[in-house]
């Protein structure tokens, strides 16, 4: 049976719509192109997120020529063989992506790429097959899966784990059914926690011909156990980063730092929503680890929204992106806000 893979969205900050708009910012560089790599869509009790949604967001001012879905185990189908439900999923985001192709709702191509999730643990030898369907009922718009492996043995962290257990990464089952992703030209999207990043170490070193990208530049925890261990955290996390820029197939999303139940910061519970400037100091350690270590051929600025919505509006984060890599080359912005995703998944 499918295992939830998907991020638990249980302690987001609930969206304020009013306490962002008061704050939102006009963009900065506002021509500059920008692919967002990785949004949800969903229909939750009490959190709606849909096109008109993404729509609102994308039109804030940032010039968004196009975005990727990634899975979050919505609109599954509720019959059915159980290995095969997720297809519902992919489904329902190629809909929106014809929707979006249609012109009706602005110039930017929503969902351009999907990213769904077959459990390859649970499917094993059978994967191949079972992608295939994900590409055929995706209009040619299926690019790869995630399968999130979160998972840490502190009670105070279980609610964050993704249900998978320990180890997902180097479980011989999942391993069998990642095999099957390069012959077909998938990727393979890792979540997880800066803990358990020697897994991906594993991973990568294995199947050096599957492209795999890091979600949320790995998970790098400041709550429960890690409450108030910033500077050790920083430093452990810092070097697996440098280890896995040396891994050529490897690429890193530069965001969802604004997760404050996992990340740690608390910029999102003040009265007023952060600024650009305020999210840009606080995240650029990160953000610029990272780039030192994969390069801006291997990096791209994510939006994580709405999750990230819970901390501030669209707008300003984009603009905290661009305050981030002020100090790079034109080439190496281009790179890091829309051509590496452009290539990464073989969009327009």
């Amino acid at each position: 049976m499918q295992s939830t893979n998907a991020a638990p969205a249980a302690r987001h900050l609930p969206v304020r719509k009013d306490w962002l708009a008061a704050t939102q910012e006009k963009a900065l560089e506002p021509d500059r192109p920008i692919i967002d790599p990785h949004h949800h869509l969903w229909d939750r009790p009490g959190s709606r997120y849909l096109l008109h949604d993404l729509i609102e967001d994308v039109s804030s001012g940032h010039n968004i020529r196009a975005t990727v879905f990634l899975e979050c185990r919505e609109m599954y189908r509720a019959e059915g063989p159980p290995d095969t439900r997720s297809l519902g999923e992919t489904t329902f985001v190629a809909g929106v992506a014809a929707m979006s192709e249609s012109g009706k709702y602005g110039p930017t191509k929503a969902c351009a790429g999907i990213i769904g999730n077959v459990d390859l643990r649970a499917v094993g030898g059978r994967a191949k097959g079972i992608l295939e369907q994900h590409v055929v009922a995706s209009g040619g718009r299926f690019r790869g899966i995630r399968n999130g492996a979160t998972w840490h043995s502190d009670p105070n962290l279980r609610v964050f784990t993704s249900g998978s257990g320990e180890g997902l990464y180097v479980d011989r089952g999942f391993r069998e059914g990642f095999a099957a992703l390069a012959p077909l030209n998938l990727t393979f999207e890792a979540w997880m926690f800066h803990s358990q990043l020697g897994d991906l170490v594993s991973l990568a070193g294995a199947f050096p011909e599957t492209k795999i990208v890091l979600n949320h530049i790995g998970g790098a925890l400041a709550v429960g156990p890690y409450a108030d261990k910033r500077e050790e955290v920083f430093a452990e996390w810092r070097t697996q980063i440098m280890k896995l820029g040396q891994f050529p197939n490897l690429y890193i999303k530069l965001g969802g730092l604004g997760m404050p139940s996992l990340m740690g910061f608390e910029m999102g519970r003040q009265d007023a929503a952060p600024s650009s400037e305020q999210l840009a100091k606080a995240w650029a350690p990160y953000l610029n680890t990272c780039i030192e270590a994969f390069g801006p051929d291997r990096a791209m600025f994510e939006s994580n929204f709405p999750v990230d919505k819970g901390m501030c509006s669209y707008s300003n984060l984009w603009n905290a992106f661009k305050r981030v890599s002020e100090g790079y080359s034109n080439d190496e912005k281009n790179a890091m806000f829309h051509n590496t995703a452009l290539k990464f998944y073989r969009l327009y």
